[in-house]
């Protein structure tokens, strides 16, 4: 009995999750229909919307979705820190790149958050443009990336903890926001 407190919990589950959050932000529709910039920036941003999107429906799901959450989180930073690894950047400076992501992930989570929570595509649209558009604003794109963004927070609502912590999330199809009329 007691060796059993020594075994390892099998994260393949957590695993999962991070795994279809990654997908999603990568579709290409997001880089040819949304004109998200293709680029390490990019991608990290979207990957962030889908996590703060993710993340926020699991709030107060309780402690066993907190430490799953947690973990998924942990596995975000992880992958982030091997990335930068494996772009060249020197063991010296991963740290402190990390936790400028760190510092990004919750300034968006801080911005986007509210805007979801109020379906205020505007304020959302606005957000997503400072982040993923900084170059080159794109209001057409940011304000279909909103409304998407919205239809997956309402989705992922209407799906169970237990669903979301399997792996079996539905998000909103981007494609249906591609051309929406704005």
């Amino acid at each position: 009995m007691i060796f059993g407190m020594f075994r390892r919990r099998n994260r393949d589950a957590e695993h999962k999750v991070y795994c279809e959050i990654v997908a999603q932000a990568r579709q290409p529709v997001f880089y040819s229909g949304f004109h998200v910039p293709d680029t390490v920036d990019g991608r990290f941003d979207l990957i962030v919307a889908h996590a703060v999107l993710y993340f926020r429906r699991m709030r107060g799901e309780g402690k066993e979705a907190s430490e799953f959450t947690q973990y998924v989180f942990d596995l975000f930073f992880q992958d982030m820190d091997a990335s930068l690894r494996e772009m060249g950047v020197s063991d010296t400076r991963v740290p402190k790149k990390v936790k400028v992501m760190g510092e990004a992930f919750f300034g968006r989570a801080d911005v986007y958050n509210p805007a979801i929570d109020g379906e205020n595509v505007e304020d959302l649209a606005a957000a997503l443009g400072r982040n993923l558009y900084p170059d080159n604003p794109e209001p057409v794109a940011q304000t279909r990336l909103a409304h998407y963004m919205l239809a997956s927070a309402r989705r992922l609502g209407e799906q169970t903890a237990q669903e979301l912590m399997s792996g079996q999330i539905n998000w909103a199809d981007p494609e249906a926001f591609r051309d929406l009329p704005v």
